[in-house]
């Protein structure tokens, strides 16, 4: 059984048991997220597709904590003026394992 749902722009194929990482929020570990706005849910009656969303899908994680992403790093150069910068970044994270998906 999978599921496919939209959180802040991105979507995510997820199963049960399955750890991601989305977007940071402010919440405690152990903490519960319902994710309202799944947009196909595949079981064993077959695969449910939503026009957007499936009515009554909604997919239970748990947070595991906050997590950082891989350092990126941005360098700019302005030819010929000897002016270089280099700078890095690492995204904040949260990390959420998939406890349970209902079809609705």
């Amino acid at each position: 059984m999978y599921a496919i749902i939209s959180d802040s722009g991105r979507q995510y194929k997820v199963e049960e048991g399955q750890e991601l990482d989305v977007d940071f929020r402010q919440v405690e570990p152990d903490d519960e997220l319902t994710f309202d706005r799944v947009l196909a849910v595949s079981d064993d009656d077959g695969l449910k597709l939503g026009k957007p969303v499936v009515d009554g899908a909604q997919v239970t994680a748990k947070v595991v904590g906050p997590n950082r992403g891989e350092k990126i790093y941005v360098q700019k150069l302005r030819r010929r003026k000897n002016s270089r910068r280099r700078t890095g970044h690492r995204q904040w994270y949260t990390k959420v394992r998939i406890l349970k998906i209902a079809a609705g």
